[in-house]
């Protein structure tokens, strides 16, 4: 019996202009009278994750790319970079690009870029991020992401503190940089000592590489229709698009009926 959807939201859960269907809301209000709990996973920051999901209002959220897991209140868990890495990381990556790169910082509580351009006229739903050039940068990161040109950077930049890892963002130059313990599968780990609820009894819907683990590991992996080739290899059903309401159809066909 599934006890819990965990739902990725960009590619998945949102469609393409960023909203949630009144359709899929209405799916997983079915689910929840159900007993059914909700958890969103996103590489958003928590404050921009909160902000698209206010409506279905998820019983958890996996933050960061899985670096920062609350459940409502309550920090479920944390892995981050301290201010010391966190300085190294970004001042590598200044030195390797000739300081040229974008960088962007999530943190507990806030979001910084020492954007060239206006977030917001990129993607008008950002939300709210601190524009910084980074000049005695003290904060405590859950993630960093670099605008690169080339893989071997993302190398240098992630062997100059202990413990980093980096994933390239499936669409453009952008690459991530986290502490190696945090993950989404991780962050679903924890969700499982916490709530008592069996990776078993959970269902993940997801779109990008840095989900497989969820995939591979619950007890149902569903790949979107507009997912990668790799993903919904590695996934036990497929379902529509993000455009379709794919989610709330799959959920409608296989728990609801």
């Amino acid at each position: 019996m599934i006890r819990l959807l965990i739902l990725d939201l960009d590619g998945t859960l949102l469609r393409r202009d960023k909203t949630i269907s009144a359709y899929t809301r209405s799916v997983l209000e079915r689910c929840r009278a159900k007993g059914i709990q909700i958890a969103v996973a996103t590489a958003r920051a928590e404050r921009n994750a909160k902000a698209h999901t206010e409506l279905i209002q998820p019983d958890i959220l996996i933050s960061s790319n899985g670096a920062w897991v609350t459940m409502g209140e309550t920090v479920i868990s944390s892995c981050g970079f301290t201010r010391e890495e966190t300085k190294t990381i970004i001042e590598t990556g200044f030195r390797v690009t000739n300081h040229t790169c974008e960088v962007t910082v999530d943190t507990a509580d806030r979001s910084f870029w020492n954007y060239k351009t206006d977030p917001h006229l990129i993607a008008p739903d950002w939300g709210e991020v601190c524009c910084t050039d980074y000049t005695d940068f003290q904060e405590e990161a859950l993630k960093i992401c670099i605008e690169l040109k080339r893989p071997e950077e993302a190398e240098t930049i992630a062997g100059s503190v202990t413990g980093c890892v980096w994933t390239k963002f499936s669409d453009g130059d952008w690459y991530q940089f986290t502490k190696e313990a945090a993950s989404k599968w991780n962050a679903v780990r924890a969700i499982s000592q916490q709530t008592g609820i069996a990776v078993s009894d959970m269902a993940a819907f997801v779109d990008d590489r840095v989900d497989m683990e969820m995939i591979r590991h619950c007890g149902i992996g569903v790949a979107m229709e507009n997912a990668l080739d790799e993903v919904k290899q590695a996934a036990d059903d497929i379902t529509g698009t993000n455009e379709e309401d794919g989610v709330a159809r799959w959920l409608e066909a296989h728990l609801l009926t």
